[in-house]
């Protein structure tokens, strides 16, 4: 096309761009773009974590290693840590508040251990993925990974800590009269849906605390108060006897009290199957698969938000 100007020179014009009326979303699909880190979809996204496994099992350990990297004792402390809180715990529950009413000493140390190491087990999986993402923003924003092997690796971290107290768990029950047996392999199924439910609520803690920094103060709160509602230095059963029955039965069936129970009618010889809720194994996988699943598309859904602002 030309144009004629004043003084008659010829001037031409552009001919008009094949792309002219054409929204954002219409040439990108014309010219195959897409968005960066624009959320996969849920198959894909799973595909994609199965695919860094060997990153978040590494980036486990290696957060597993540096967290007493400072200390003398060194990774000693993964276990000198639960069992001082176990110490403190029984002095002040078993010595002096008479906690364990009802129990021979033999059951009740074993089951005040086995309480404290099994809830800090969720405790520290759930601490860790508050700050899974907020704590590692340059991590986030430098690399493209999903997102979701972040609160994974933590949870993971606390499970390999989780092993060295078990260690010092199964001294402290042949001690007192708990020998190993056949029962003790009840352990692995029960530890198992646990890690199961602290993976779907570490990722659940790790978009709020994404978006709500001030959450990692909160917490500890939060925390303490599931801790003593869960029965870790008593029995729910005959710490509330002569209270409305409901009340036992809401707190027995809270995840904490289940898994830790779980391992304790594993564990302890003394522990048997009548302090534990009706159909408990089926409840705790339950809480697992329940907690897993949410937890996770819960997370996914926001994947592309992460590091962001």
């Amino acid at each position: 096309m030309s144009d004629t100007t004043h003084d008659g020179a010829i001037a031409m014009s552009a001919p008009p761009s094949p792309d002219e009326g054409l929204t954002s979303a219409q040439l990108a699909a014309k010219y195959g773009l897409s968005v960066s880190g624009a959320r996969p979809g849920l198959v894909e996204y799973i595909r994609q974590l199965w695919g860094r496994r060997h990153f978040i099992l590494a980036f486990s350990s290696a957060k597993l290693t540096a967290q007493y990297s400072q200390a003398k004792l060194g990774q000693l402390w993964q276990v000198a840590t639960p069992l001082l809180n176990a110490a403190v715990y029984y002095m002040i529950f078993g010595l002096i508040l008479n906690s364990g009413r009802g129990m021979d000493k033999a059951v009740f140390i074993p089951f005040l251990v086995t309480g404290v190491f099994v809830f800090t087990f969720t405790q520290t999986s759930v601490m860790a993925g508050v700050r899974a993402i907020s704590g590692n923003v340059g991590l986030v924003r430098a690399l493209h990974f999903p997102r979701a092997a972040l609160p994974i690796s933590f949870a993971l971290q606390q499970l390999q800590q989780l092993m060295f107290s078990m260690i010092v768990l199964f001294v402290i029950a042949a001690s007192f009269g708990s020998y190993p047996s056949l029962s003790w392999l009840l352990i692995v199924p029960a530890l198992a849906m646990q890690f199961v439910f602290n993976i779907g609520l570490a990722l659940i803690m790790a978009r709020l605390g994404s978006n709500t920094p001030d959450l990692a103060q909160l917490m500890p709160f939060i925390m303490r108060t599931w801790m003593y509602a869960s029965g870790v230095m008593f029995s729910i059963s005959v710490m509330l006897e002569g209270k409305p029955p409901w009340i036992a039965e809401v707190l027995m069936y809270n995840p904490a009290a289940i898994y830790m129970d779980l391992i304790r009618f594993a564990l302890i010889d003394g522990y048997d199957s009548s302090n534990l809720p009706s159909h408990v194994w089926l409840a705790g996988a339950l809480w697992a698969v329940l907690l897993g699943i949410a937890g996770f598309v819960y997370f996914w859904k926001a994947e592309e938000r992460y590091g962001r602002g």
